[in-house]
C-alpha cells in the first residue's frame, strides 16, 4: 500500500509540473527561411500558389512521395486546397486564404493527424537586386503538449527549419530551371 501511494504522489507531482511548467513556455512560435531566386516572381509565384507546382518541390512530398494527395479548387485562388494523408507526415490540408499576385501567397495549413494544429504560412516575394527574395514563415498557437514538444526536440525552429531551407532550395531549382 505504501509503494502505491509513492507510485501516486510520484504521478501527482510529474502532473502539476507538466501543468505548471506549460504556462512558462512560450504560447506562439514563428519559423522563417529566406533565399534569393534568380527567376521573374511570376514563375516563382506560381510554383507556391498552384499546388499541383507546389507539390513538386514540397519537402514533405519528397519525405513520403506515397502518401495520399488531392487537390481541389482553382490553382491561384482563394479556397485552391492541397490534401495530405500518409504514415510519415499525417494527414491535414492546406487551404489559400489570401493573394497578392506575384507578391504573397497566405495559407492556412491545418494537420489532422497525429496532433490537431493551425498554422498560418505566408510567402513574401520581394525584388532583391537580379533576383526575388522569397521569405517563407509560419506561425501559430503551442498547446500544452507542442509546448514540451518544443522543449525537447528544440523548438519548432529546429523541427522544421531544415525542411524548410530544402523547400526553399528545390523551389529555386525548379524556378530557375523555368526561366
Amino acid at each position: 500500500m505504501k509503494a502505491l501511494r509513492i507510485i501516486f504522489g510520484i504521478i501527482v507531482v510529474v502532473a502539476i509540473i507538466f501543468v505548471v511548467g506549460s504556462f512558462f513556455l512560450p504560447k506562439t512560435y514563428s519559423v522563417s527561411r529566406s533565399t534569393v531566386i534568380n527567376a521573374p516572381d511570376s514563375v516563382i509565384y506560381k510554383n507556391i500558389a498552384d499546388f499541383n507546382e507546389f507539390y513538386l518541390w514540397n519537402p514533405w512530398a519528397k519525405m513520403e512521395p506515397s502518401a495520399k494527395t488531392t487537390f481541389s479548387g482553382t490553382p491561384v485562388t482563394p479556397g485552391h486546397q492541397y490534401n495530405w494523408v500518409g504514415k510519415e507526415t499525417g494527414s491535414g490540408y492546406m487551404k489559400i486564404e489570401s493573394l497578392e499576385p506575384n507578391k504573397k501567397i497566405d495559407i492556412e495549413l491545418k494537420f489532422i493527424e497525429p496532433f490537431e494544429s493551425v498554422a498560418d504560412t505566408k510567402f513574401d516575394i520581394v525584388p532583391d537586386g537580379n533576383g526575388q527574395k522569397v521569405t517563407w514563415t509560419m506561425s501559430g498557437e503551442n498547446n500544452m503538449i507542442s509546448k514540451w514538444m518544443c522543449v525537447f526536440m528544440g523548438g519548432m525552429d529546429g523541427m522544421i527549419g531544415k525542411d524548410f531551407e530544402s523547400g526553399l532550395a528545390s523551389l529555386k531549382e525548379k524556378s530557375e530551371k523555368e526561366n
